[in-house]
This record gives C-alpha cells, structure tokens and sequence, in this order.
C-alpha cells in the first residue's frame, strides 16, 4: 500500500542537522512514529518527500528551515522583567531559570509557548520564543514500516491512534 491522503503511517528515522551533521533524534521500531498523512499534523514537505513510498522503503532527504520550522526570527527574542518569574515569597528561583532551561509560558491570550532562556540578569530575563529547531536545515533518514487505511475513528479525530489502531 502506498502512501497518501487518510493512510496511516509508522516509520522510523534519523533526524540530523543537514548543515552541521550533528543528530537531534532518532526513533526505533519501539518508538516509532505513526502519524495520519495529509492531516496537516507534520510539515508538509516531509509528507511530500513520503508521498508514494511504501512498507520497507528507506528514505533520505532534506528539508530546508525556511519549509520546515523557519528561520530564527529577532522578533520573537523577548526581554522580560525578571519579577514575573518572581515566587510569591517574591523570590527569583535561580536554579530553575538559568540559561538554556527551557521555561512553559503563556501568552495574554492564554496560549501556550515554550520558552529557552538566553541571559538572565536582576532586572530582565532574554528568552527565545523561536521554534528550538527554527533555523535548522533537516536531514531525515529513515524506514517506512507500515502503511494502513486509517480507521473511521482515526479519520474522525484527525489522528492516528497508533500502528495497529490503537486507542489514545
């Protein structure tokens, strides 16, 4: 079976930075991932790269930042006051916010971001709300291990609920 529009889809791969060669992530045959194809759940030139293959076919490509998370954008490079991360002791918990810690936010509109520290000093806090992979020309390498009609539950949730159809 080959894959296209409301299949479902395990494989495993290899993801590397295309520019540097360094590995982000890999998944095996015990963590593979299954997705729903042409659902909009994953970036659509990795499903385009996929389009067609089948069970047991490797696979090898890459995906350039600006079609998979985008560039880096300054804008979304904020400085904070550091009193927001205030406890209610009005303490600043310093162990839990040191650079590189990636911090769970929310917007004024009540959406969920994550955040990665970049400088912490007594008045603000500088955190990048980039995506952590904008920036990052993708290198996947991988396996197609199943292919399968999604369920009707599957179509209706606009999911996949594992290799062999299972519940979430």
């Amino acid at each position: 079976m080959q894959i296209s529009h409301n299949k479902v889809v395990t494989l495993t791969y290899k993801l590397s930075d295309h520019t540097t060669g360094e590995q982000i992530e890999e998944t095996t045959p015990d963590n593979a991932l299954t997705f729903l194809y042409g659902v909009g759940g994953m970036i659509p030139e990795f499903e385009e790269k996929l389009a067609g293959k089948t069970s047991g076919e490797h696979f090898d490509f890459h995906i350039l930042a600006a079609n998979a998370y985008g560039e880096q954008d300054p804008q979304h490079i904020v400085m904070l006051p550091a009193n927001i991360f205030h406890d209610e002791n009005g303490s600043f918990d310093s162990e839990m916010f040191q650079v590189g810690s990636m911090v769970p936010m929310s917007d004024s509109d009540g959406n969920q971001l994550r955040g990665r520290i970049l400088e912490v000093n007594e008045e603000t806090v500088q955190m990048d709300f980039n995506h952590p992979l904008a920036g990052t020309d993708l290198h996947f390498v991988g396996t197609i291990l199943e292919v399968r009609d999604a369920e009707a539950e599957e179509l209706a949730h606009g999911h996949a609920h594992g290799p062999h159809g299972h519940q979430h």
